[in-house]
């Protein structure tokens, strides 16, 4: 037989594009269209309604980016199309083909009722299947002009992404209002020639298959008549048929679709935004629903459900039906699809607490998996985070981005770092916006690494990360993939049945110990410093509030303890973890109101703090003061009075001590660039850099080079800029060794102070006081800077004379070791990494400790001197300059702190990070003298949260957790009567009793890394 693939395959593809297309509508009609264009930012239904419209002609430009235009749409159906399948078809002048990031609308009646949202592949609202014929059509559409951010491909910056920068041009055309007649058999036939040309290109050149596929669709041209596409439809199909009905192997691997649109909660468009795309998605997904019985989708992030709530009543109830029919399945657990590396552990389980209580609420399920797609890495913590808050399964597919390394399994067990497991797929198909096209199915069947163990992968289906979600062609491609020989069989289902069957056919399958790194967007640890430093805040102030609200609560008659506030701030906070606001990949306009929402967050945090303060204090002022220490830490060291002056306190864990009464501890002296506090000397070089830090407990030199070197490197990734940082940046590079003053600024018996200031670059400048104060090691670096660089990244490079065969940086609720060689291509692609509060590195008998207060990205290296001994370099990235999405990203003014702190164990690194970023509070309470609400006597085990309970019982809730990597014990007191004690899950719910001994005290037995949560009942509420 000859050769005729050529001609078959572009004969095929002509007609098909140029014929078959064409013909999906039969007839169509005209609407009549008027509009109007609101000012400024979206207005009510109500306000649109009662607008003055005005009459508007088809290809007319419209819409300002980020502007809201209102279309009223009239029409009748004919009479004579009774009987037919009618649709409006709407096209306000789309681009491309990604529906989330361009113009979209929602189209209402006239009475309000959101019906369906349309968008780029999804330009039709259903009238009538069959119409009546005669039937008359208003309809007022809410159109969004959203600018195309990525219309450059990431190429350049783009003033874009803010409405104060954005212009007011008209960004689109409207081309297309009709009414019309939907073609169903040519549909049909569309979609029988998608699911075939595809399978058939992505077959093997020599297998049958392929070739029977060839030859039906070469007849199946030949069954069409040109000048009557619609009237033999029905005769091509039929050709088509046996094709068709082929049945798959035996043998075909199992793909579970789910359907899925993926919502960035902010990304290339602002918050405001989002919650109008839920409406338009939701809509549009429920109206899927109607359509099709066999449909399911997958719905993660409980905030998005609470904009839907709040702001689309008529939505959210057919929402709530559409779960009641099991179509809808809400997943995930969580109030966002976080960030998996920069929230604090404490965070993470608020995040599974309120997204999981929503659900339980709402609509009486608990999600029961952890449904995180799109998140730039995952800590070694969430195994066990996801378990105690009562999931089985965990998903992603974000790590088959990876540049260097291909992660080797897709079903496996995922070890955290306290050796729970948990159950986690990564979906072959290597997307969250699957289709079912050929590409796709073929994908996934040679991507799946479990072949010979596990049978079955799950594909999320549906347009997203601007929303959009599944379609009906999508579903028709999978009810034709749903058993079709030479394809993966493909079934639609619930992800929990795909968990449940996976598991139970694999429950041998491969585990992976620790983090799952992904080799790519490691800049996100950096960029946006601003929004990183107001969520670190936000995170110990909501640690503060609730201490001292709880404390205030036991301790202070008449003080109500603030359940309400803390919870609307708590759930601002998580709301901005979302992984594209908190990693610093947003437009401008999100970060600035991100920036402004973290102000507030701090100011509100304040003022409920100080109410539990003064509260404590019986309300009396000029009483004296007194010193509070929200860490779990004892604290011995140098506050500032309200007038500035230093004085030396000891304050217990949790706790507080007047502000005088300490002994001070040996005096600090200043003599030219050298200070000392008979701890540590600290000589500040002449170019500003630490000449030496001697260690005076240890008699050994702690730098092997220039300390607090900052380096300003080019910093240009090849792709993504805001997200990357690649290993290139590291071959060009200014040191900072020019200083404009290096000055004595403080000297004091309690604390001695140099300050450096520097200017560099495009007119950015520095300034770093170098800080030692008595009775502490620890030397801090008070810095501010104002930034004016541009594609540029400042670290700052702690050389030390150790020889450290790997890091230990704290993560969430643990530390986590990483490997400072480059032994293998693992090791070498982790060439920057993110840590929290601290970073460790020692060998046997003496560590070192770099603290902060703000930033989460660093490097550690390993090199050899000449003099055969080792330095172990840590450096801190302090700030970045991308110019995409956000051309200003973190350009003006930054102010944080970080240390070194010589001779430090874990255990110190621990509670210096927790001092660091918790300052001792100095308030006018003189009479408040209460116990700590808990204290715990055992190295190691470490109190991360006192609250009241969220059931408003008056219960205490305590988080406690193994700091330290070992087996810890302790000896847990309250500060109230104790009248038992119960051990549970994130969600406060019982899981066992705890014992409490004789005493009134609660023994705490923990293996690394282990999270416990304790719910105490007092004896003085009658619980």
């Amino acid at each position: 037989m000859h050769d005729e693939r050529r001609r078959i395959e572009e004969r095929v593809e002509r007609v098909h594009n140029q014929r078959i297309k064409p013909a999906i509508y039969a007839a169509s009609v005209p609407f009549e269209v008027e509009a109007w264009q609101a000012p400024g930012e979206p207005v009510p239904f109500a306000e649109a309604a009662a607008a003055a419209y005005e009459p508007f002609a088809m290809n007319t430009p419209w819409g300002p980016p980020w502007g809201t235009t209102w279309f009223r749409m009239r029409g009748q159906v004919p009479a004579e199309w009774a009987g037919k399948r009618v649709e409006a078809v709407i096209d306000l002048g789309f681009v491309g083909d990604w529906p989330g990031n361009q113009a979209e609308a929602l189209v209402h009646r006239t009475d309000g009722t959101p019906l369906k949202a349309v968008n780029p592949l999804n330009q039709y609202v259903p009238i009538g299947n069959p119409a009546t014929g005669g039937e008359s059509i208003d309809y007022l559409v809410e159109a969004a002009s959203n600018p195309d951010i990525l219309a450059n491909d990431f190429a350049g910056p783009t003033l874009m992404g803010d409405v104060l920068t954005a212009g007011d041009r008209p960004l689109y055309t409207f081309r297309r209002a009709d009414i019309a007649v939907l073609d169903e058999e040519v549909w049909h036939l569309d979609l029988d020639l998608q699911v075939l040309r595809e399978l058939m290109v992505h077959l093997g050149e020599h297998e049958p298959r392929r070739h029977e596929i060839m030859h039906a669709l070469d007849r199946a041209m030949d069954a069409l008549d040109l000048d009557d596409v619609s009237g033999s439809a029905a005769a091509v199909r039929e050709v088509l048929a046996p094709v068709l009905a082929s049945p798959a192997h035996a043998s075909a691997h199992t793909i579970s679709g789910v359907g899925h649109a993926h919502i960035d909660s902010a990304w290339l468009w602002p918050i405001r935004e989002t919650k109008r795309k839920t409406s338009r998605t939701f809509s549009n997904v429920t109206a899927l629903a109607e359509e099709y019985d066999d449909f399911i989708f997958a719905c993660s992030q409980a905030q998005q459900y609470e904009w839907v709530r709040d702001n689309y009543p008529q939505v959210w109830a057919r929402i709530q039906e559409s779960v009641k029919k099991g179509q809808w399945a809400p997943v995930g657990g969580m109030w966002v699809e976080s960030d998996g590396n920069l929230p604090g552990g404490e965070a993470i389980a608020r995040q599974l607490v309120h997204g999981k209580r929503f659900f339980i609420e709402h609509f009486g399920i608990e999600t029961k998996g952890v449904w995180l797609p799109d998140s730039f890495g995952y800590n070694a913590a969430y195994p066990q985070l996801a378990k105690l808050a009562g999931n089985d399964w965990f998903l992603t597919q974000k790590i088959s981005w990876n540049q260097t390394n291909k992660f080797p399994h897709h079903t496996f067990w995922w070890e955290g770092i306290d050796g729970t497991r948990i159950f986690t797929h990564f979906p072959p198909v290597d997307t969250y916006n699957a289709r079912f096209s050929g590409e796709e199915m073929d994908r996934a069947v040679r991507n799946y690494s479990e072949k010979g163990g596990g049978t079955r992968s799950l594909a999320p289906f549906g347009w997203g990360d601007g929303g959009g979600g599944p379609t009906r062609e999508i579903m028709e491609r999978a009810r034709r993939l749903a058993d079709l020989e030479g394809s993966p069989k493909v079934v639609v289902e619930h992800p929990d049945a795909f968990f449940a069957k996976a598991r139970a056919e694999y429950q041998d399958a491969p585990v992976w110990v620790g983090e799952l790194y992904l080799e790519l967007h490691r800049a996100t640890y950096t960029t946006q410093a601003r929004t990183k430093q107001g969520n670190r805040r936000s995170e110990h102030k909501l640690r503060e509030a609730e201490l001292w609200a709880t404390t205030a609560a036991l301790h202070a008659p008449g003080y109500a303890y603030p359940y309400a506030r803390l919870d609307r701030l708590w759930k601002t906070v998580l709301l901005h973890q979302f992984h594209d606001i908190l990693p610093g990949s947003s437009i401008a306009w999100v970060h600035r109101e991100a920036e402004a929402e973290y102000a507030r967050v701090a100011e509100e945090l304040e003022v409920l703090t100080a109410e539990a303060v003064a509260a404590l204090g019986g309300g009396r002022q000029g009483g004296g003061l007194r010193v509070f220490n929200t860490s779990p830490y004892g604290r011995a060291e140098v506050v500032r009075t309200p007038e500035g002056a230093p004085a030396y306190v000891e304050v217990p864990a949790s706790g507080s001590a007047p502000l005088t009464g300490a002994e001070p501890p040996r005096p600090v002296t200043v003599s030219g660039r050298v200070l000392d506090n008979g701890l540590v000397r600290v000589q500040v070089a002449e170019d500003g850099t630490l000449s030496s830090v001697h260690d005076l407990r240890a008699n050994r030199e702690v730098l092997a080079d220039q300390g607090n070197l900052l380096r300003l490197h080019t910093d240009l990734p090849n792709y993504w800029d805001a997200w990357d940082i690649d290993k290139h940046y590291q071959n060009r590079y200014t040191d900072l060794l020019e200083p404009d003053a290096v000055t004595v600024v403080e000297e004091d018996p309690l604390v001695g102070a140099i300050r450096v200031t520097r200017s560099f670059g495009k007119g950015s400048t520095i300034t770093q006081t170098i800080t030692l104060r008595a009775g502490s090691p620890r030397v801090d670096f008070e810095t501010d800077i104002d930034w004016h660089e541009a594609e540029k990244i400042l670290k700052a490079a702690f050389p030390v004379d150790v020889r450290a065969p790997h890091s230990s940086a704290e993560i969430q609720f643990g530390h986590i070791q990483r490997p400072t060689h480059t032994n293998t291509s693992w090791e070498a692609a982790r060439f920057e990494v993110s840590g929290h509060r601290w970073v460790h590195i020692g060998e046997p008998g003496y560590g070192v400790a770099v603290i902060n207060d703000s930033t989460y990205g660093h490097d550690v290296s390993r090199t050899v001197r000449e003099d055969g001994g080792t330095t172990t370099t840590v450096r801190l990235s302090l700030v970045r300059a991308p110019r995409v999405p956000d051309p200003e990203a973190d350009q003006g003014r930054h102010r944080f702190r970080y240390a070194l702190l010589p001779g430090a164990s874990i255990e110190d690194a621990v509670a210096e990070g927790y001092s660091l970023n918790l300052p001792l509070r100095v308030a006018d309470a003189a009479d408040a003298t209460p116990e700590p609400v808990v204290s715990v006597d055992g190295a190691g085990v470490t109190v991360e949260a006192v609250k009241l309970a969220d059931d408003e019982s008056g219960d205490v809730v305590v988080r406690l957790y193994e700091s330290s990597g070992g087996r810890s014990t302790g000896i847990l007191r309250t500060g109230f009567p104790l009248a038992g004690a119960q051990v549970t899950d994130l969600l406060e719910r019982p899981l066992e009793p705890a014992v409490v001994g004789e005493d009134g005290t609660v023994a705490v037995v923990l293996r690394p890394f282990q999270i416990l949560t304790l719910r105490l009942e007092r004896a003085d509420t009658g619980r």
